[in-house]
């Protein structure tokens, strides 16, 4: 580096130092200069030679980052820490969860099949976290030195092994919340016909969701927004939108239909599938509201999807157990307060496989209406002619349905 001279009695100005080196996200070369300047500057490359031309440029914006968008690695850091305050949260509703399906008086298989649920949830949950928690060692610290191009290179290539595997992951993790959610539309309604739609919108967010991930292996640090990539991307993310916004809409319409029903015969009394509707109906907006804004920041190529993708993982976990916990509380506090009230009531004594009861409410003196625990739910319309007013409510759907 030449810092000065002078030639026929003019000054030459101190020149920065320049350093070249080669853009990994392009073919320029690039120079630095401190402080910044731009444009062609004229340095003499000996005191008594010719002036040299030194071209200088400046490094193009990431194109996977508009200029009012959150930095890179910033995203991964805040995503790491939000994730890990919710998972926080879902340990604890976990537990609550647990302590809810042992004391509630339910079908084995019912305890069983959620019990499974909520353990696997919390699994991929944690592997999630931990895959996270080494993505932002290695890029803040243990790489951001020797990785070429710097964390933000390190954050943005798509075929690294923590990312690869943090999205086959939050695949399984889809598959089993909308499984479930499958698995309570089919115990209400009880129609192969009717869940042929649910269950092909499944299939397709498992074909969508396993395949990005393999795609992203493939690719050679490309970027999330890489065409082939995105569409594959979008095709999830508006899959697993559409199956849980149908099955939610299917459980919510079932319910309601219900209650109405159930209602009809009692007019002093609500049926206790209302809360039930509540319940199922705000753990569905919740998580549909999660990933509407997830599509919305991966359309408009904002980083600000990362965040949400790693938030999606303990709110997935989060909704399954708020409705066991909060079904389980609305049961109690019906069991307490209105034991012998029109609709789907829990027997004190349980509803066991091998011991199911009958809960007969008084309509008059001379009618009675039996629910007998484990019969199909029926929609039928119920004459007010007839000596006795029947309404078949099926106790254990409303067991496997939270």
């Amino acid at each position: 580096m030449y810092t000065g001279g002078s030639c026929h009695n003019y000054a030459w100005p101190i020149v920065p130092e320049v350093l070249f080196r080669q853009e990994p996200t392009s073919e320029r070369i690039v120079g630095r200069l401190s402080p910044p300047l731009s444009g062609f500057f004229l340095f003499p490359a000996h005191p008594s030679s010719w002036l040299t031309l030194v071209p200088v440029t400046y490094k193009r914006a990431s194109p996977e980052m508009s200029t009012n968008d959150i930095p890179l690695d910033q995203a991964e850091l805040l995503a790491m820490v939000l994730e890990a305050f919710l998972y926080g949260f879902s340990l604890f509703m976990f537990g609550g969860t647990i302590w809810t399906l042992w004391h509630r008086q339910t079908t084995l298989r019912v305890k069983c099949n959620m019990l499974i649920a909520a353990c696997s949830l919390l699994l991929f949950s944690t592997v999630h976290l931990v895959i996270d928690i080494i993505r932002v060692m290695e890029g803040f610290i243990w790489l951001s030195k020797t990785y070429e191009g710097g964390r933000i290179m390190y954050f943005s290539d798509v075929s690294h092994w923590t990312f690869v595997s943090k999205n086959y992951v939050y695949a399984a993790q889809t598959l089993i919340g909308d499984g479930v959610v499958l698995y309570r539309c089919y115990a209400v309604w009880k129609s192969k016909r009717i869940m042929i739609l649910p269950v092909l919108l499944w299939c397709t967010v498992g074909v969508t969701g396993f395949t990005c991930p393999y795609i992203e292996s493939q690719l050679t640090r490309g970027s999330v927004f890489e065409k082939t990539l995105s569409r594959w991307i979008t095709s999830f993310w508006a899959s697993t939108l559409t199956t849980n916004t149908v099955t939610t809409l299917m459980l919510a319409y079932r319910l309601w239909n219900a209650d109405r029903a159930t209602t009809r015969l009692s007019d002093h009394r609500k049926s206790e599938l209302r809360p039930i509707l509540h319940i199922i109906v705000d753990a569905g907006g919740i998580y549909s509201l999660t990933l509407l804004t997830a599509l919305v920041c991966y359309l408009n190529k904002s980083n600000g999807q990362y965040v949400i993708l790693d938030m999606i993982m303990p709110i997935i976990s989060i909704t399954f157990y708020m409705v066991i916990i909060r079904v389980g509380i609305a049961f109690r506090v019906n069991q307490l307060t209105q034991p012998h009230s029109f609709g789907p009531i829990i027997s004190g004594h349980g509803l066991g496989a091998e011991r199911r009861s009958r809960v007969q409410i008084d309509i008059s003196a001379s009618r009675r209406s039996k629910v007998e625990n484990g019969e199909r739910l029926s929609m039928s319309p119920v004459s007010p002619d007839s000596d006795v007013r029947r309404s078949e409510v099926k106790m254990d759907v409303i067991e496997e349905k939270v």
